[in-house]
């Protein structure tokens, strides 16, 4: 462990959030866009409200619960889990898993595997769990496939879910792919209006350890919400505008870091940067000016990850979406 990490100044791996050092020595640059691309997205509002004419669908989120089941889960009509359910993937901490989610009172309940989920994903299996099964007590438990669930008024939403995820461990982990051959690329139905993945999409609410092939995908889809975990330290929900602000933005953080020193110097990062401002006073602009609070086209990205950073105990809030 270095000095600035034993000082608590530098993190000590990438799947915990840079500390303000860090991000200065990283990329400045980097840090001040990020902090305006937020403020823009604060000051445009919500992305979407539900209808004002049928009840509002509740959609209740959470992830990478890691055998714990101390969880306050809110009432609604759908609960979503988006994977790691357990940490060691057996079939009996994934039964566990099901037997406290399916007393939970919800309408519709759903589920995609997690990369500890080992069981789910038969060349991750262990030998003692071949041949076991699970009775899923009336969960719906997606992989790469999508259902449409009917709510209170009529309303129905298509939902898709899909485990995979990059590489980031051994064998045991499930559905693991090479980052450079992402398996997205036209896998989701375009009507999609929830799209669940244990994998988050690149630079949102990810550490930068999100995938661009899923971002592409999402791109492309651009469904209403997005619910995905993996990266514990990266919960919280982020509006997604799928506009030139939000292109830029992303265009940014995909270069590579050039560095506290470097970045002063002109860049093709300054330009990048200049359309994330420029954008983003448009898009501020427009949205009060022009639109008014409480819009309805754009969408919803939520990291559902319960467990509280690296800690191995469980203390994000659970996330409570209406649709």
């Amino acid at each position: 462990m270095g000095l600035l990490t034993a000082l608590r100044l530098s993190r000590k791996n990438d799947w915990e959030p840079p500390t303000l050092l860090d991000s200065l020595l990283i990329s400045p640059l980097h840090l001040i866009v990020t902090i305006i691309y937020k403020i823009a997205l604060f000051l445009r509002g919500r992305p979407f409200v539900p209808p004002r004419d049928k009840p509002a669908i509740r959609i209740v989120c959470i992830s990478d619960t890691h055998d714990h089941t101390n969880v306050a889960i809110p009432n609604g009509d759908l609960l979503i889990h988006a994977g790691d359910l357990t940490n060691a993937g057996t079939a009996d901490d994934i039964q566990a898993q099901i037997d406290w989610l399916a007393a939970q009172p919800h309408q519709h309940k759903i589920l995609v595997c997690g990369n500890h989920d080992s069981y789910f994903d038969p060349s991750a299996r262990s030998a003692e769990d071949r041949g076991r099964t699970l009775d899923f007590k009336g969960i719906r438990y997606l992989v790469r496939d999508a259902v449409t669930l009917e709510f209170k008024g009529g309303r129905r939403l298509k939902i898709y879910g899909a485990p995979d995820i990059p590489v980031c461990g051994g064998s045991e982990m499930a559905f693991q792919y090479d980052r450079a051959s992402p398996p997205w690329t036209n896998t989701i139905p375009i009507d999609t209006d929830i799209l669940i993945t244990h994998a988050p999409p690149k630079n949102h609410l990810d550490l930068g350890l999100g995938c661009p092939g899923l971002l592409q995908e999402v791109w492309r889809v651009r469904p209403k919400l997005h619910v995905f975990g993996h990266v514990h330290w990266g919960h919280g929900r982020e509006a997604v505008h799928f506009d030139e602000c939000q292109r830029a933005y992303e265009a940014l953080l995909s270069k590579r870091p050039r560095g506290l020193i470097r970045d002063f110097f002109p860049h093709s990062g300054w330009t990048e940067a200049l359309r994330v401002l420029g954008y983003a006073v448009h898009g501020v602009v427009w949205k009060l000016v022009m639109v008014g609070p409480g819009g309805n086209t754009s969408g919803l990205m939520v990291n559902a990850a319960q467990m509280y950073g690296n800690t191995g105990r469980l203390g994000n809030p659970v996330e409570v979406v209406d649709l």
